[in-house]
């Protein structure tokens, strides 16, 4: 890592800060990230899309994010990853420190997830023959390990990860297009998920509303001073 390191400035380009200035960022946020907690990519047909996900993951607070890529378009290695100019570019350097994990396929994610005592919900606009709930109407506190499945933006989630998965959440539309881009859905799904569970952390210290806090911990940063 060199003395002078890209982040975001106030309008959403690169700016240069000093190595202290991101270390004193990343003691700050660490408290915050959502532990736990990983959005999947299934197949995705757009290097700019994975990019902007990526973006809204680390925004947000997600901890990882893991693509299932059968084609095999993206590279094993993180270093290879990161260096990625489509991704770097449309991610505003936020792959540079984001957890990414790349699948051959949604049977292999599955089975990594649930090895390691994860559920998982997927998204999707229209119904899936699964419970299927509007996104504001869950609990994403349930399960303290959950994996957030998002669809191909050209066929939408798989037929097995329904099959696989808890849970069908869908985001309310009321224009006559009802659809979002992966990089708007994730990120209006993935605040809410955030969000609820930043606000349990607040509260407890372990699972099942135990270990209540005395003084409840913040759940937001102040914004920086311009």
């Amino acid at each position: 890592m060199s003395d002078l390191d890209l982040e975001n400035g106030a309008d959403g380009e690169p700016e240069k800060r000093s190595k202290p200035s991101v270390r004193r960022r990343a003691d700050e946020i660490r408290p915050f990230v959502c532990k736990n907690l990983i959005a999947v990519l299934e197949n995705p047909t757009d290097i700019k899309n994975i990019g902007t996900v990526i973006r809204n993951v680390n925004a947000l607070g997600v901890e990882k994010v893991y693509v299932v890529d059968p084609h095999q378009g993206l590279p094993d290695d993180w270093q290879e990853l990161r260096e990625r100019k489509g991704i770097s570019k449309t991610s505003v350097s936020a792959v540079k420190w984001t957890f990414v994990k790349r699948f051959d396929s949604s049977e292999e994610c599955f089975a990594h997830l649930e090895r390691k005592g994860f559920h998982s919900i997927v998204t999707s606009p229209h119904v899936k023959g699964k419970a299927c709930i509007y996104l504001h109407e869950g609990d994403y506190t349930e399960h303290s390990k959950l994996a957030v499945w998002f669809g191909s933006e050209a066929t939408g989630i798989s037929d097995l990860a329904v099959e696989r998965a808890e849970l069908c959440v869908s985001i309310p539309m009321f224009g006559m297009i009802e659809s979002l881009n992966l990089g708007t859905s994730s990120g209006i799904v993935l605040y809410e998920v955030t969000r609820q569970r930043r606000e349990y952390q607040s509260k407890y210290r372990l699972r099942d509303k135990r270990g209540r806090r005395a003084n409840p911990l913040p759940t937001v940063i102040a914004p920086r001073e311009a």
